[in-house]
């Protein structure tokens, strides 16, 4: 019985180790700088691949109000990195300003300001864009496997 009891024991401190491997604190800082540094007027692809580290393959983006689906596919990965590739470096000016990381179980909530002005790769018109956002990020196996964006 008391071997029984010391490998509940142990296995318990193991999983409560592995569970907490991950700051979610300190990720969800990191995933920001990462994403920010996607939308700097001198991004590069590299900057991309940074940020598309910290998410799953088959990672699910929902932005509201303008993209309400938020189903995890096999090619969301790629999806993502399709779709800044398109947009990358057309920017011409860009801030944004981390106000929040919130942890919780297995999800982090960021909060943020951005400003951004450019050229739209597509209509070649002038854009200036300003939002506050709240993205809650879903975490599974130590990455971003839901991002749930929603801006004013």
């Amino acid at each position: 019985m008391k071997r029984l009891y010391l490998f509940l024991l142990s296995l318990s401190i193991s999983l409560s180790l592995s569970a907490g491997e991950i700051d979610l604190t300190e990720f969800g800082k990191s995933y920001f700088t990462a994403w920010k540094a996607t939308q700097a007027p001198n991004a590069t692809k590299k900057d991309i691949e940074h940020y598309l580290s910290f998410l799953k393959d088959d990672i699910g983006h929902q932005h509201l109000p303008y993209d309400p689906d938020d189903s995890r596919l096999s090619d969301g990965k790629d999806s993502m990195r399709n779709g800044m590739s398109y947009y990358l470096g057309s920017h011409t000016d860009y801030s944004a300003e981390l106000f929040q990381v919130v942890p919780a179980y297995n999800v982090v909530v960021i909060t943020y300001s951005t400003k951004s002005s450019g050229i739209h790769p597509q209509t070649k018109e002038m854009m200036h864009q300003s939002y506050d956002t709240m993205e809650v990020l879903e975490i599974e196996d130590g990455k971003v496997s839901v991002i749930r964006k929603y801006s004013e």
